[in-house]
This record gives structure tokens, C-alpha cells and sequence, in this order.
């Protein structure tokens, strides 16, 4: 099973430069308009500005599982892309949720280390 996780945007001008800044690099590939990061096997996060997309722009909500989230938010905050605070829940995991320009939440998770 593959996994596409879509991301309305309002203005590709604006948010895809963020999106290369969030993922650190520029999309793994683009098909028509659609711009693909690829987080894992068969899992891909799709940034689209479409008009067909344009209810859905600030609702998108996604969680991303990752090993760096130290190194993911110096590199954020770099670039002064700001997040809210970083949560450890009662399990150990690290939680914080990151707005992009449009206002859709794109959460990074970290496990605890063993």
C-alpha cells in the first residue's frame, strides 16, 4: 500500500521555498502541477496549489515520525521558520507542531532513544 498525503497550498511561490526548507532538500519528484516529497517506502507528502485544493488550504494535519527532530528544528530555525512548543509526552515521545504559510500543521514526532 502507498501512502500520499496531500498538502493544499495557496501559492506555490510562497510555500513550496518553505516545504525545500521543512524536508531540507527540493521535492523528490514533480508530476503535472504536484510537488513529492518521499518520507518512506511508499509514503509521500504532495504539495498542490490547485484550484480543485482550495478548500482544503490551512486544514491539511499530518504527523511525521523522525529520528533528527533536533537537527530538523535548527535547521528551521535558521531559516526563521518558527514552531510551537516542543512537547515530551508521558511515553517519551517529542511532538511539536510546525506551521506552514498557509496554516496546515505538519507535526514531527521523535521516539525516545534507546
Amino acid at each position: 500500500m502507498d501512502l500520499y498525503s496531500i498538502i493544499p497550498a495557496s501559492d506555490l511561490t510562497r510555500t513550496l521555498p518553505w516545504f525545500e526548507v521543512f524536508f531540507g532538500r527540493p521535492a523528490d519528484e514533480v508530476i503535472g502541477e504536484e510537488y513529492l516529497w518521499q518520507v518512506g517506502e511508499n509514503a509521500w507528502v504532495v504539495l498542490d496549489d490547485r484550484e480543485v485544493r482550495a478548500d482544503g488550504v490551512g486544514k491539511a494535519m499530518i504527523t511525521l515520525g523522525v529520528t533528527d527532530l533536533d537537527e530538523i528544528l535548527a535547521r528551521l530555525a535558521k531559516n526563521d521558520i518558527a514552531h510551537e512548543p516542543v512537547e515530551t509526552y508521558s511515553n517519551g515521545v517529542r511532538h511539536v507542531v510546525v506551521l506552514d504559510p498557509d496554516g496546515n500543521a505538519v507535526s514531527l514526532a521523535q521516539a525516545p532513544q534507546d
